[in-house]
This record gives C-alpha cells, structure tokens and sequence, in this order.
C-alpha cells in the first residue's frame, strides 16, 4: 500500500474547507448581531464563508463567487432573481468589451510592435531601457490585461539581456536583469490603475460605488483617469528611479547601437491593414471612453460627446466597449476573405472566471446594503470617526496593501469596499475618501510573487529570489501608501469635488 505524499497536500486548502463552514454554522446559527434583522446575521456569515474560502481558495475563485446565488435566496437575505440580475450589468460589459479589443490587439501582434516602437524611441542605455521597459509595459496594461502584458514583455526582455553580454559582465548583467523583471511586474500594477479597464479592482470599485449609493454620480471612465494617472506618473518615476540606483550596472558603459532594438522592429515588417484596423479602433474607443462623460472639475465644465443624443444617461462606458468591439466582427480580414478581424474562437479567451468573480463581488455588495450589514459594520466602527480622515486614508492603504500580498486583490476589494462604504456614513466621511485609496491599494502589492499575475511571471523566469523581491517591493509598498494617501485626500478631493468634512447628499439618501 502506497504511503500518501505529504508534499502534495495543500494544508491551506484543508483549514479553509473545515474552518469556512464551522464559521458560517457558528455565525449563522447562534449569533444575532441585530435582533429583529436576522438577514445580517446571515449575510455576515455567508460573507466569511466567502472570504475564507477565496483566500485559501478551497475551490476555484469563481466558483466561491457562485455562492451567492445559493445562499442569500435560501436564507432569505435576497430574491433569487435579484442575486442573478446582478452578475451582468454595464461595468461587466464594460471588461468584455475592452478585453475583446485587447484579444484583438494579441491576435495580430499589434502589441508586440507597440512594446518595441517604444523601446526604440526611448533609446538603449542602461536607464533608458529600463525606462523603455517599464514605458511600453505600463501603457499597455492600461488597455490590455497586466498578465498578458507581462508575459508579451518578459521574452523581449530576456532576449534583449543577452545581447548585453556583449556589453555587460555576467555579475552586473545579472543583477540589472533582476531590476528589468521588476520593472516590467511593477509597471504592469503601476499603468494598469491608470484606467477603469486597467485592472479588475477599479471596474469592482465603479459598480460597487454605484451599488452602495444609487444616487452618487457616475463614477465615468474619463473622471477615473484624471483622479488616477497622476498617481500612476509619480509612482512610475519613483518607481524607475528606485529600480535603476538599486539595480544599474556599476561600470558606465556607452550607449548600445539603436540596431538591437531596430532588428526587432524589422523582423515585425511593415504594419499590416490589420493592425492598422485594430490600431484604429483601439484608439478611437480610447478617445471615446475620455470624452463620454465630458470633463467636470470645480467650476471647469467640458460637456462630454453623450449629450449629443437625447437620453445622454443611458449611454454608459460599456455601451461604447461593446459598440467598438462588435466592430471588430464585422471588417473582414484581407489576408483572408473568408475571416474578420476578430473570430469566436479569439472572443473565446475572454476570463469568464473574472466575470463571474465580479458577478460574486457585486452580489456581496447588495447583499450588504439591503440586509444593512454595511451600516452595522460602519456603526461599530464610528469612533474611528475622531480620527483625522488622512489617518484614516493611510491605514486603509497599509491594510489593502499588505493584505493583497497574500489573497486575491479582486476578492479582497469587493469584500472591503461595502464594509467601508458602511462605515463612511457612519463616521460622516465622504465614501470617495475611502473607496478609492482601497481601490488602488489593492493593485500596489510588489513584495511576493504571489501578489499579482505579473510578480508571479516574472519571478518563473528562475532569475530573482523572493528576497530580491520582498526587499525591493517593501519600500515600494511604503512609498505606495505615502503616495496613494496625499493625491487622493489632496488631488482626489479636488477631482471629484469632496469637501472636508461635509456629507454629499448622495451618500445618505437611501442609507
């Protein structure tokens, strides 16, 4: 009889399969946090269950996700009907309809000539490859997926570093090549908070906000980027900064000749009519998506192309994502009449399991506005309320940051974000000052590989350690928190219009 392989048992997996559902008994079953409201009792101890599981992942994320569906008809805390309506809505259309653009993009290589376009411009010393690097991946993952990013850069980069053992000694090339995969993990969290497509917290955010304030203004793709892409510009340069003083080879050596990167461009050929198709819809969605809304800070007031029709709310960010990439469909593909430029099969790649890991997060969402769990919470944590709002904003940042190293920032962002939505109005603070820090947060974990999809790619190039990792990430954690905390009490207030201690009207109507 064969003896079990220890190795292979994931004990974190064992915990959270007993210790999820023993809470969920315990809480559900002999606890009344509110007598006479036993719906958030319930929608508590379905929340843990959820929480438990998605950070031990005892089944896949989605699948934790799916439990909602389940649970909240059965113990009464919602309609079924309800709980499914809520796994499709604009700001899901919003992530399909930016992925199949994106898809789009890979399909015929229009990324790749992006990344080396960029490269070639930036030029090929060692700073400004590091530069090249960090540039290409961090504008491309404001569009595209931050894994796909990643995964596209790592062999341009690898190729590129043996080049330079032309140029480089193999100590020094190694440890520049260390800084180069951290460039280009870092630049992928850093870029892809730039956008509300960017990165699957900040489309959490928009429909969670909308969920737990009806009445509060759309939180619009073009409102979102000006509040985020500064944040992305000081934390980039920082960010590279940092990487080259720690990582830049010790002997100076002259400027590599621009061939290396030209060769590159070269073997790609001419662009094609479809990458020019998909370069052109591609920016045109981007445009669109900018000016949908129009441009509302302070007293500057830029109406956005919407109200050029009649019912300009109806017409939201999704509505424009699905319009550009249905397109898509349509032009056929000139090297091939039968083909367009975008097919089902390529549509097919879309992450269904983020989909749904959206659906589960929003379903949460509502669960803990209409049981009002979110304001239970808020209520036991009013006395925070005595604290300065930067304080607040600070240990928000340190919490999500730290937190999101180990679980999964998506899942983590839809649990916090009703919570602190519950606790905003209870301690009379705008929710904005709140959500959003949580929000970007969530995205700015660089110390394991675990963290995100691109510390983890890089690190499977077997070229860094996780101390090499840990230890650099650290202080860009730290220097995360200092930022995220003043451009959104600073910046943010000013964008979206908070003021200090004064309570919109949107955020009490219906709470």
């Amino acid at each position: 009889m064969r003896k079990p392989n220890l190795q292979n048992i994931n004990y974190k997996n064992i915990i959270g399969f007993i210790l999820g559902p023993l809470l969920f008994i315990w809480i559900t079953f002999f606890l009344d946090l509110e007598p006479g409201k036993p719906a958030v009792t319930y929608t508590f101890g379905i929340a843990i269950l959820m929480a438990i599981w998605w950070i031990t992942e005892v089944v896949p994320l989605a699948v934790t996700a799916l439990l909602p569906v389940v649970l909240f008809p059965v113990f009464g805390v919602m309609d079924g009907r309800d709980v499914s309506s809520t796994y499709f809505n604009s700001v899901i259309f919003l992530f399909i309809g930016g992925f199949l653009v994106a898809l789009a993009m890979q399909k015929w290589d229009l990324h790749k000539r992006i990344a080396i376009k960029i490269l070639l411009i930036t030029g090929t010393s060692p700073a400004r490859i590091l530069l090249g690097f960090m540039l290409a991946t961090s504008f491309l993952s404001m569009w595209i997926s931050n894994t796909a990013t990643a995964m596209m850069m790592v062999p341009i980069l690898l190729s590129i570093t043996k080049k330079l053992e032309e140029f480089i000694a193999t100590k020094e090339l190694n440890k520049y090549t260390v800084g180069l995969l951290l460039g280009v993990a870092y630049s992928a969290s850093i870029g892809g908070i730039a956008t509300l497509v960017g990165t699957p917290p900040n489309l959490s955010f928009a429909r969670i906000f909308q969920i737990m304030f009806p009445a509060a203004p759309e939180i619009s793709f073009s409102a979102w980027f000006i509040y985020a892409l500064p944040i992305t510009i000081i934390f980039f340069i920082v960010t590279w900064l940092y990487l080259y003083f720690i990582y830049k080879p010790k002997n100076s050596l002259k400027a590599l000749k621009e061939v290396n990167f030209r060769q590159q461009y070269k073997e790609l050929g001419h662009a094609t009519y479809e990458q020019k198709v998909v370069g052109i819809v591609f920016v045109t969605l981007a445009l669109l998506w900018l000016t949908r809304a129009g441009l509302n800070i302070g007293s500057f007031n830029v109406p956005g192309w919407s109200s050029l029709f009649s019912s300009p709310s109806y017409i939201n960010d999704g509505t424009v994502a699905i319009a550009l990439s249905v397109i898509l469909f349509i032009i056929p593909a000139r090297n091939n009449k039968s083909k367009k430029i975008m097919d089902w099969v390529t549509a097919s790649k879309v992450p269904w399991n983020i989909v749904l890991l959206f659906g589960g997060g929003f379903a949460l969402a509502s669960a803990f506005k209409e049981s009002g769990l979110s304001m239970w919470v808020g209520e036991q944590l009013a006395s925070v309320g005595n604290v300065h709002p930067i304080i607040i904003i600070a240990v928000i940042a340190v919490t999500m940051t730290f937190l999101t190293e180990l679980t999964s920032n998506t899942a983590t962002t839809e649990m916090l974000l009703p919570v602190l939505a519950g606790m905003s109005v209870s301690i009379n603070v705008n929710p904005l000052l709140l959500m959003l820090p949580a929000t970007i947060s969530a995205s700015m974990a660089f110390m394991l590989p675990v963290a995100t999809p691109p510390n983890a790619i890089v690190f499977g190039s077997n070229k860094i350690t996780v101390i090499q990792m840990a230890r650099t990430g650290f202080m860009l954690n730290v220097l995360g928190v200092i930022i995220i905390t003043l451009i959104t009490y600073f910046w943010g207030s000013w964008v979206f219009g908070i003021v200090p201690n004064v309570m919109p009207d949107w955020a009490v109507m219906g709470n």
